[in-house]
Order: C-alpha cells, then structure tokens, then sequence
C-alpha cells in the first residue's frame, strides 16, 4: 500500500520531468532566441559595429595615406566625420548587455511559483492544446 502511494506521488514528478526534457527547456530556448526584441537589438548592435569597424578603417586608412603621401588628406566629406561611432557602439552593448526580455519575465515569475512547471506549461503549452 505504502510502495503505490509512493508511486503514485512520484508519477506527476516524472511526468513534469519528461515535459520538462521534451517540450519545456527547448520552449524557453526558442521563445529568448525568437524573441522580437532581441532579433531588433541584434540588428541595431551590428549597424553599431559596422559603422564603427568603417570609420576605425577609413581613419586607419587616411593615416597611411597621409604618411606615405606626406599631403593634408580631407576627411571632411566622410560619412564617419564628426560622428562617434565608438560611443554609438558602446551605447548598443550596453543596451543588448541590459536587455529585458518580456518572456523571460514571465519564466522568472513562474520559476517562483510553487508549480513552476504548471506556469511554464500555461507560457508554453503543447501544439495540441492549442488546438482544442
């Protein structure tokens, strides 16, 4: 009598478990890695890096000519003129490197829960569920 109760209690652990393993860790997975907010922070950190490895190469670029050309080179027309493109890119990571993610939010409340697995299935319910 003792060993069923035992079993009995164990079965909605394994269950939770195989959901868990199955279903639950690669939901959280591609929920952060398809999330909108990340995709568009991404973007805008590699404008930021692009811009920033253009106006570090043009610079680097207009030094060698003006050393081996030993002539004033006018920078003035560059599209990097005058634009801080370190402190855009600086400003980027700091942003990417403070992202709020809203599903991650969500998983963080329901980790808290008593039946996080309860609340990670509401977040991520199963393909069939969302049909009936």
């Amino acid at each position: 009598m003792a060993r069923a109760t035992a079993e009995s209690e164990l079965e909605p652990l394994k269950s939770d478990m195989l959901w868990l393993k199955e279903r639950g860790i690669a939901s959280v997975a591609e929920s952060v890695l398809n999330s909108e907010e990340l995709d568009k922070t991404v973007a805008r950190l590699v404008v930021a890096a692009r811009n920033d490895g253009y106006a570090q190469g043009y610079a680097e670029c207009s030094h060698h000519v003006v050393s081996a050309l030993k002539v004033d080179w006018d920078t003035s027309r560059a599209a990097t003129h005058g634009v801080n493109t370190g402190a855009a890119l600086a400003a980027m990571k700091t942003e990417f490197n403070n992202l709020q993610l809203t599903v991650m939010d969500l998983i963080s409340v329901a980790l808290q829960s008593e039946d996080h697995v309860s609340q990670l299935k509401e977040i991520f319910p199963d393909e069939d569920e969302d049909l009936a």
